[in-house]
């Protein structure tokens, strides 16, 4: 049940993120759903290796390269879902970092 809220709380935090995002386009809340799906698919199963992998530089940026993993994997689910655009890597890396916000603030008011 708490995965089911999960999906539908990030689902909802890519519709308001992409809204407010020029640069961001998401055609229907279904493709939303399907992106937050893909998403955490990435992030259980892609992120770790590509952090693992990039673990030095990493550690020299401390730990800001993570943000430019993330907005990789953004661009990896625009590039898979249809419906879902991101024109380019700046718009990909704000996102990532509104939709976290926005998801964290969601998950507050819900718990």
């Amino acid at each position: 049940m708490e995965l089911l809220v999960r999906w539908l709380i990030t689902t909802v935090s890519i519709f308001v993120v992409a809204y407010l995002l020029p640069g961001v386009m998401v055609k229907d809340f279904v493709t939303a759903l399907v992106v937050a799906l893909v998403l955490g698919l990435l992030n259980t199963f892609l992120k770790p290796l590509l952090l693992l992998l990039t673990l030095p530089i990493n550690f020299l940026t401390l730990g800001l390269f993570t943000f430019v993993i993330n907005a990789v994997i953004i661009l990896l689910v625009s590039a898979f879902v249809k419906g879902f655009r991101v024109d380019g890597f700046l718009w990909a890396l704000l996102f990532s970092i509104l939709l976290s916000f926005v998801s964290s603030l969601l998950y507050k008011f819900t718990s």
